[in-house]
């Protein structure tokens, strides 16, 4: 009986993997793998919201070199990129640096910057808008000195500016985590070999912690850069559904969101979009892991 019961058990066990796994397997399949095949074949097709649509080949990627409104969506996510990464690669960096200390009160400093990630990005925006609205408390306080109101969120290219300070606020916490955790495998003999030789805090930093760090630095790049090219909840709350001022801060995100939905949304034509944005964000790793290949060559 006991031999039985072992031999019982043997022919169980490949399966129980399986079955362990299966449940993650099933959500990721229904909420990852059907949605993005799903998205891939809708780009081909003339698909409304209420109608199931026919095969049009590549007719919804040549209209979108047509449509002006797309190219205000690829060059607003574009300038995001390149005005939020860059400084989400640094300032973490420099505020990890400075929280890495253990003296007293740091661990308030710490859960301080970090607040803002956990924080609902829709509260976090409300209280952006509060502030920067022709009647917030940046422009009251502006008024008081005797300065101009400014149009935060009435001029085009402030309103970006001011979706690209809150994803910067909102992020700087996490990735001062992510530095911290490598930091904290930088080997503290470096730092003292290099203070021996007469090497100052700015110079120490350059040349033993950013090459410490430099793989630190390149991930967050990768991940702030695709963040930023699929900005959405910024913009829109700052902006408004319609995008800003005749609609000019539209992000290619946003233009997915507006097309797509509704009773009468656009899902091929929507679709069609989503697969560029996919396929730029894929290029950016790309990039930003070769450069990395190619720095350490």
């Amino acid at each position: 009986m006991a031999l039985s019961g072992i031999s019982r058990v043997r022919r169980q066990l490949p399966t129980s993997p399986w079955l362990f796994a299966a449940p993650g397997l099933l959500v990721t399949g229904a909420f990852v793998l059907y949605p993005f095949l799903s998205t891939l074949v809708n780009a081909f097709t003339d698909r409304r919201t209420l109608i199931p649509g026919q095969f049009v080949g590549l007719a919804n990627f040549r209209e979108l070199l047509q449509d002006d409104m797309f190219w205000t969506g690829l060059r607003n996510s574009t300038l995001y990129v390149l005005g939020v990464v860059p400084p989400l690669v640094v300032l973490p960096l420099l505020l990890a640096l400075l929280v890495q200390k253990n003296i007293p009160g740091i661990t308030f400093f710490r859960s301080a910057f970090y607040t803002p990630v956990v924080a609902s990005i829709v509260v976090v925006g409300l209280i952006w808008v509060w502030l920067l609205d022709d009647r917030g408390l940046v422009n009251s306080l502006l008024e008081t000195v005797g300065a101009d109101r400014v149009g935060f969120l009435s001029d085009q290219w402030l309103l970006l500016l001011s979706a690209m300070a809150v994803t910067v606020w909102k992020g700087l916490g996490y990735y001062m985590i992510i530095y911290l955790a490598a930091l904290g495998n930088v080997p503290r003999e470096l730092h003292e070999a290099a203070a021996v030789d007469g090497a100052g805090a700015v110079r120490r930093f350059m040349t033993v912690t950013v090459p410490a760090v430099r793989s630190t630095m390149v991930l967050v790049g990768a991940l702030s850069s695709v963040a930023a090219f699929k900005v959405f909840s910024e913009v829109y709350l700052l902006a408004g559904p319609s995008g800003g001022p005749a609609g000019e801060d539209t992000t290619l995100v946003m233009l997915v969101q507006r097309t797509g939905t509704g009773l009468t949304g656009r899902v091929g034509y929507a679709s069609a979009i989503a697969v560029v944005v996919f396929v730029v964000t894929v290029v950016l790793m790309l990039l930003v892991l070769r450069a990395d290949r190619k720095e350490e060559s």
